[in-house]
């Protein structure tokens, strides 16, 4: 049965999806940006014109043409009308001018966006189907003249694409935005001109207001409420004749023409990666106000139901002082594999409880280092040692549980260190005959170093809190294996530990649930444990019981639809869990990266004083948690940190896991190297390991399936 501990390759294709989606998910939010001009937004003015516009430019018409060098332009024809509009099109007042348009069966000129005509290409398909004209202005509405030439280009290039995308034809016409008149054409503008005229525009300006229509005019008009009142004046002008398009105008202008299948395919392309951008940016936009408000009610609720188990402590509860005292004799199962760096230190610690009258079981799960030999070197006969084939830490308990004596039961694992008086604390709340089983408190031994440090403030702030809460809610989802007491009856009554999982403790205590008993926690209960010290020792263990209380989760889903006690406790444990602990995680890093977006798109002050604000309601619940467990409050200056990088990587962890729970594939236990130092925190030495076989000194260096 070797094959209980050993270690197996997992499939890594998600990582490489994950890094896929990330990269998608961050190049549109960035292209969304960049489309709205947030992200690397271009220079709102005009660059100074070093020098006027060429005279050839100037002395000619608004219509500009660069063939060969040489400049040629030309004017509309006498009482001959131009509209254009430029901007847009904007879902208001588009339609407004094209039914005005249509009215006075006059035509006109859209010198279009394209990140608005990704918005919206129905509006811009219903300008041409109505006989009107489109030409090109940038993407973003950037002034061409004063951005780079490589800007310019790809400005220029995704109008265009957005253009055949949502139309099926192309442009040759183009208005460089912020101009007016050709003598706006001047300095770096006319050189941005130049180059587009060597793309194959036709550069289309407007004449001067103070031009009548009589003489032939392109007149420039917004997409607004203003737009709309010029435009009503100017069809009612008795000086125009005709009102019409730039290219219908001079009668032989190229303008618009079929794009080629490969344009209307690039195009497309563009459409949809636009589209899916603005929906991204607007989804997190909700996922990250609704994270926000989940956030603070999670906050708001530890904090509400701590305060009501405080004030609980002092009124009768199952448990309480005033009812009858527990003394009578319990056995403690301690499973143990490869456990010689701690084994002993939890003997002594157990040894030295103040509730002396105790069975202690380990059970040597198949160890191959010299785990036994220690635990057979003890000598008191309150120690019993049972061998077994390796089966895994539910078998080892499921021994250790056909040769319990008593009615209460004790689970340790092999690296927990007890205060003196935990046991007698943890067993009082078994008074009360509805009691199932009792939580005792988890406190982080190897604290030290950043990785310690981080895990420590999570027991604190997150385990213990939480399970404050659960309490009170009566739904308490987890008794841990480090330290929980149980009833034996209550054990045999659910079939003994499930090997149905790897969170065989949540898989036990939710069938207890099921069956009826209540889960309590009992915080006097103080048990010591070594977190893992180094990054990969700490995912392979928040793997295993992430992915173990998925598990456990989808066996007990039944238990939604259950009435009375149950139905309850799934309906508040399952569904805080559900939602907490697997649901957010699943965001949280797309909801990171909406939030970096959300520091070059939107308000930055605001951004970062919302940022602030959870950092200091995340300060002052963590403060507030060390506080309730006796804990000093200098590890507080980690948290910032904590928020960077641990959360992150226990992201992943639920990531990982989930993908691995689709996927079928079963988890094997793994192994984490222990150093002895959970029995440090009560002064319990770990002497050198001893020389040669058989037994020898307690406390030598080794590993543990975590």
């Amino acid at each position: 049965m070797a094959g209980r501990h050993a270690q197996q390759r997992q499939p890594r294709a998600h990582w490489f999806l994950l890094a896929v989606v990330l990269s998608l998910v961050s190049t549109a939010l960035f292209f969304e940006g960049w489309s709205t001009h947030q992200v690397f937004a271009a220079p709102d003015a005009r660059r100074p014109c070093a020098q006027p516009a060429p005279t050839s430019v100037t002395g000619g018409g608004p219509i500009v043409r660069i063939e060969g060098g040489a400049v040629k332009s030309a004017s509309m024809p006498p009482r001959t009308v131009a509209l254009t509009y430029d901007g847009g099109p904007q879902p208001l007042w588009t339609p407004r001018l094209l039914d005005l348009l249509r009215a006075h069966h006059a035509h006109a000129t859209f010198f279009l966006n394209g990140a608005q005509i990704t918005r919206h290409p129905a509006l811009v398909r219903r300008i041409l189907a109505e006989g009107h004209e489109i030409g090109a202005s940038s993407y973003t509405g950037a002034i061409l003249g004063s951005v780079s030439p490589l800007r310019a280009d790809v400005e220029l290039a995704f109008t265009r694409a957005a253009l055949e995308g949502a139309t099926g034809v192309s442009t040759h016409l183009l208005r460089m935005p912020r101009t007016t008149s050709v003598d706006t054409l001047c300095g770096a503008e006319w050189q941005a001109a130049r180059r587009a005229a060597g793309d194959g525009y036709v550069l289309v300006a407007a004449d001067r207001p103070r031009r009548g229509p009589a003489l032939g005019v392109v007149r420039q008009l917004t997409q607004d409420a203003p737009g709309y009142r010029r435009t009503e004046r100017l069809l009612r002008s008795p000086e125009a004749d005709e009102f019409t398009t730039v290219a219908a105008g001079l009668g032989r202008l190229p303008a618009n023409e079929p794009a080629s299948v490969t344009e209307r395919w690039r195009g497309t392309r563009l459409l949809w990666f636009a589209a899916s951008g603005h929906a991204l940016a607007t989804a997190l936009a909700w996922v990250l106000g609704v994270a926000g408000v989940l956030g603070l009610l999670r906050a708001a609720l530890l904090l509400l139901f701590s305060r009501t188990h405080l004030r609980r402590l002092k009124r009768p509860r199952p448990g309480a002082p005033w009812l009858r005292h527990v003394a009578g004799p319990v056995t403690v199962l301690v499973p143990a594999y490869n456990e010689e760096a701690g084994i002993a230190t939890t003997l002594r610690s157990l040894l030295a409880s103040t509730h002396t009258a105790l069975q202690i079981i380990v059970v040597d799960d198949g160890s191959t280092d010299r785990t036994a030999e220690i635990v057979a070197s003890v000598p008191d006969p309150r120690v019993t040692l049972i061998r077994q084939a390796n089966a895994g830490k539910a078998a080892a308990l499921n021994t250790g549980l056909a040769h319990a004596r008593h009615d209460i039961v004790v689970m340790v694992d092999g690296d927990t260190v007890f205060e003196p008086d935990a046991i007698r604390w943890l067993v009082q709340p078994l008074a009360h005959p509805a009691i199932g089983a009792v939580s005792g408190n988890i406190k982080v031994a190897n604290r030290r170093g950043l990785l310690g440090r981080w895990q420590h403030l999570e027991y604190v702030a997150g385990c213990n809190l939480d399970v404050r809460m659960f309490e009170v809610l009566e739904c308490m989802p987890t008794v841990p294996g480090a330290i929980g007491a149980f009833r034996r009856e209550a054990l045999m009554g659910v079939g003994g530990i499930s090997e149905d999982t790897l969170a065989e403790d949540t898989d036990l205590t939710m069938a207890l649930w099921r069956a009826g008993w209540k889960v309590v926690y009992e915080e006097r209960a103080v048990a010591w444990t070594e977190v893992p010290r180094s990054v990969g020792q700490l995912w392979r263990q928040r793997y295993r019981w992430c992915y173990g209380t998925l598990q456990a989760m989808w066996k007990h889903r039944r238990a939604f639809t259950e009435v009375g006690s149950t139905g309850r406790f799934a309906r508040r444990a399952l569904t805080y869990i559900a939602l907490f602990q697997v649901a957010l995680p699943l965001l949280a890093p797309l909801v990171d990266i909406f939030a970096l977006y959300g520091l070059f798109r939107y308000d930055t002050p605001g951004v970062l004083a919302a940022l602030l604000g959870f950092l200091a309601l995340q300060l002052m619940v963590t403060g507030y948690a060390l506080r309730l467990d006796g804990e000093r409050l200098g590890s507080l200056w980690v948290v910032p940190l904590q928020s960077v990088f641990y959360r992150q990587l226990l992201y992943l962890v639920v990531l990982h896991s989930v993908v691995t729970a689709v996927r079928g594939v079963r988890l094997p236990w793994h192994r984490m190297h222990r150093s002895g130092l959970a029995g440090l925190r009560l002064g319990h030495q770990t002497p050198a390991p001893g020389p040669g076989p058989g037994p020898g000194p307690l406390g030598v260096s080794g590993g543990s399936h975590e």
